[in-house]
């Protein structure tokens, strides 16, 4: 299997997993999160990716939470061209204002490059569609930013195939979106694969998708309901568990005795694997976990056992 892959005509490339930064400041401290990122690295990771709205959601935070520990982290290593920092914009509200509009566009990237130390980021996507802003004024907004130096790339994320396409014509001459961030995997394939999936291989448009692991159910540890108690993502494996989940996981099962390997490397090798994906994204709560996730970008499945996690994964589906 290739350890580093070109993310689209970007100039941009990574190994076939991308560390998300989700759980920093949210379900992890600031020094378990450094350990992590220290261990990502160390394994051979090079690509982190986050948000400005990290996480806002949780009891006492405002957002940012993420992107100030990776700048802390950035801060205390002492360095930042080793690394590929990717991040969003579109769901913090800022001055009272979320979404795309360039004004709040320029406003967003400013306080996330305050909050990484850091002059540029890598890579910036569009958090999610706003089709309430004109796709080429948003176009203009990116082109500017990727002009001035502050960003190297722009892409996008939770877009539809008709809405990405629009908004490729509207970039035209500009910059342009260089990859897609949706959700997919052995468990969610509809919203991809088909129109989506073509247009993003024709098109040079790679996926990362997130949730690759499907909250956590596809690492295996979700087999009871008591597997679920205490866990911040439990509510939301719960809902594989009830549903399609156990034909996958037995799927999972027969290729992890035959290959050896881990529930959540096979599913991120699965993912990797697949037409238009350039790498998986997962996060990690303690080193232990980043170091079984990183055995994911040397797994190479056989054609059996892809095909047979195919199978076993679209039988579920059609079992809804």
């Amino acid at each position: 299997m290739t350890l580093i892959r070109p993310i689209g005509h970007s100039g941009l490339e990574t190994p076939p997993l991308v560390l998300g930064g989700n759980v920093f400041g949210w379900t992890i401290d600031q020094e378990t999160s450094f350990r992590v990122l220290d261990a990502f690295v160390a394994g051979g990771g090079r690509m982190i990716d986050t948000a400005d709205v990290y996480s806002a959601w949780a009891p006492g935070n405002r957002g940012g939470e993420s992107e100030a520990i990776i700048g802390q982290w950035l801060k205390r290593r002492g360095r930042r061209d080793d690394v590929l920092i990717a991040t969003k914009v579109g769901m913090l509200e800022i001055d009272g204002a979320k979404g795309l509009a360039p004004a709040h566009i320029v406003k967003a990237i400013d306080a996330s490059l305050r909050r990484f130390g850091t002059d540029y980021v890598d890579l910036y996507y569009a958090h999610r569609d706003d089709e309430g802003e004109d796709q080429a004024a948003v176009a203009d907004a990116f082109d500017a930013l990727v002009k001035s130096g502050k960003v190297r790339a722009v892409a996008a994320s939770n877009f539809t195939r008709d809405r990405l396409a629009s908004a490729l014509k509207a970039q035209a001459g500009k910059a342009r979106y260089v990859a897609l961030q949706n959700q997919y995997n052995l468990l969610e394939r509809d919203a991809f694969e088909g129109d989506l999936q073509r247009f993003c291989v024709e098109n040079d448009v790679p996926l990362l998708p997130y949730y690759g692991l499907a909250s956590g159910y596809l690492s295996g540890k979700y087999r009871t309901e008591a597997d679920l108690k205490g866990k911040a993502r439990g509510s939301a494996a719960a809902k594989y568990m009830a549903g399609h989940g156990p034909r996958v996981l037995a799927a999972m099962d027969e290729v992890a005795e035959e290959s050896g390997a881990q529930h959540a490397q096979i599913a991120l090798a699965w993912l990797a694997a697949q037409p238009g994906v350039v790498a998986p994204i997962a996060s990690a709560t303690s080193v232990a976990q980043v170091e079984s996730l990183l055995g994911s970008m040397t797994l190479a499945l056989s054609e059996s056992q892809l095909t047979r996690l195919s199978e076993a994964s679209a039988l579920a589906e059609a079992s809804v």
